[in-house]
Parts: structure tokens; sequence; C-alpha cells
């Protein structure tokens, strides 16, 4: 296989990558990751500067963005561990019981959904010592926050991803056509 084939299928799966990334739940920068990696080994390393080093450590870190958004979002709401929880599991039960039931976006739909039902209710049993619309209103908030934050940290995942591969491109480029 001559290196412009590989060149492109590299940069597919970087925009495979880039699409992961924005569809929570899915390791869009590990995608991006390994393309990196099969073009440097394929190419033995050759052109393989600072720049792809620092996309490659970016990349590596922001696996680590949407999680740490939420863990903010949550705190800053009052969120308790069992909301977390709760929520993570919903986005996991929402992921695997909508891919049969819509067969546009459901699995996206599930975990966006799974998400709020998960630490609403996650919520809402742990507030027992609330009463009333207190306890709902409390549930509400901690779910919004949940979701919020991590819609956040998806942006910049994904912003960070779609830099990646700009980056990779930008200084490959020539090696490559030029």
């Amino acid at each position: 296989m001559d290196y412009i084939t590989l060149y492109w299928i590299v940069i597919a799966l970087m925009i495979i990558g880039v699409i992961g990334a924005i569809i929570p739940g899915l390791p869009g920068s590990s995608i991006i990751l390994t393309a990196i990696a099969i073009w440097s080994i394929a190419t033995k390393f050759a052109g393989v500067g600072w720049s792809l080093i620092l996309v490659f450590v970016v990349l590596i870190l922001s696996a680590f963005v949407e999680y740490i958004a939420v863990y903010l979002g949550a705190k800053q709401v009052g969120a308790s561990k069992w909301s977390q929880r709760a929520a993570i599991a919903g986005m996991v039960l929402g992921f695997l019981g909508l891919i049969p039931a819509l067969p546009v976006g459901g699995p996206i739909f599930g975990l966006l959904f799974g998400a709020i039902i998960g630490s609403f209710l996650g919520e809402y049993f742990y507030r027992k010592n609330l009463e009333g619309d207190a306890r709902v209103k409390q549930a509400f908030k901690v779910s919004m926050g949940i979701v919020i934050s991590s819609l956040i940290g998806n942006v910049i995942e994904t912003l960070l991803a779609a830099i990646a591969v700009f980056i990779f491109i930008s200084t490959t480029w020539g090696a490559v056509f030029g």
C-alpha cells in the first residue's frame, strides 16, 4: 500500500474519531490516537515532530475532559454520588435499550435520556430528607446540571479532537503531497 492511500485511510479514521468525540460515550480520541499511531509506525516515525507529540498528549488528556466536566458540574449543583452513578448506569441502559427501538439516533438519545432519568432517580432516592416539591426540584436540578456539564465537556472534547486532526493534516500534508 502506498503512503497516499494510507494517508487517506488515516484521515478517514480521524474523521470517524471526530464524529465519535461528538457522540457521548464513544472513543473518538482513541480512534484519532490509533490513526496517528498507524501513520507513525507505517512511516517509521518520519516527520513526527513536536507538534504531533503535542497532539498525542492533548488527545490523551481530552479523554478525561468529559469526565472532569461532569464531576465539576455535579459538584456545582450539589449532586450526590448516587445521582452520578445512576447517571452512568442510565447512560449504559439507555444506550443498550434504545439500539433496536429507534432506527435513527436511538443509542444517542438513549445516552442522553438515560443520563437524565438515571441522575434524577438517583438523586430523588438519595434525598429522602427532603419533602415533596423540594425533593423533586433538587433531583431535577441535579439531573440538568449533570447533563449540561456532560454536553459542555463533550463540546470541549470535540473541539480538541478537531484541532488535533487539523494539526495532523497541516504537519503531514507537505510530506505526503509536497
